[in-house]
């Protein structure tokens, strides 16, 4: 495998950017940070339609690098963590829909990556958690995505006690989408990416961005976004074309 921190590959529709960092345990360091999110970028730019992100080594990602932190002053400390949501923006951000496959210990800012991508799949030996609250330095930006994910009350948990939780808990919190065995983990992450990028490209990537809009609005309000986008979108050629082979009882055939 390459040195490279970062690498991007292609395999037909889906780009897969691995965290190349496994002696740092693929920590979430400033430069790591900007690389990931250029790779985003420019997969974002690409005819891609599904992007895979995961780490090598033992474990998915350890969160900040604390050789950043350690000496640190607060401008400094502001510029990691504004960098880090500058990242995870990205991710959402994007077109392509972004599936986190997760091996190893996700932790700290590497759950909230998880967290922040679009649909996760984790191996059984996976394990999550928001040590911070068992520490000095509390996941108050980490448990933004995290609590969005899973809810108060277990959010609560996670960041006060700091434990982790296995794969199986965090796909039944909702962290994750699925928890599989080991020796299943590229496969099924392929396999639920191929399902969630079968309709056409720019209606994913328009429902991507609408339900990311609509999510934390009140329920009336998330109603008339959502009204007035698909109102217009049905008059897409992708709309017009998906309803057309519904009609016709033949598969879609999507504009380039």
């Amino acid at each position: 495998m390459s040195d490279e921190p970062v690498l991007v590959e292609r395999d037909g529709a889906v780009a897969t950017i691995t965290m190349n960092r496994p002696d740092r345990r693929n920590a979430l360091s400033l430069d790591h940070m900007r690389r990931l999110t250029e790779a985003f970028e420019e997969v974002g730019a690409s005819d891609a339609t599904g992007v895979i992100l995961a780490g090598s080594g033992p474990v998915f990602s350890a969160g900040h690098d604390f050789a950043d932190v350690a000496h640190a002053d607060l401008d400094r400390a502001r510029e990691l963590l504004t960098t880090c949501l500058r990242l995870m923006q990205t991710v959402q951000s994007v077109p392509q829909v972004v599936l986190a496959r997760v091996h190893g210990l996700a932790t700290a800012a590497g759950c909230q990556l998880v967290a922040d991508c679009d649909l996760a799949v984790a191996a059984q030996s996976a394990g999550f958690a928001a040590p911070g609250g068992k520490g000095g330095w509390f996941c108050h930006t980490p448990m933004v995505a995290i609590s969005r994910s899973i809810g108060r009350k277990r959010a609560m948990e996670m960041a006060l006690t700091g434990d982790a939780i296995d794969a199986a808990t965090a796909a039944e919190w909702g962290l994750v989408n699925q928890a599989v065995p080991d020796a299943e983990l590229d496969s099924a992450a392929r396999g639920l990416l191929e399902r969630a990028t079968r309709g056409a490209p720019r209606s994913t990537a328009l429902g991507k961005q609408t339900l990311y809009a609509q999510f934390d609005r009140p329920e009336r309000d998330a109603y008339t976004h959502a009204v007035e986008v698909m109102a217009a979108s049905s008059q897409t050629p992708e709309a017009r074309e998906g309803i057309a082979a519904f009609l016709d009882k033949r598969p879609p055939r999507w504009p380039a």
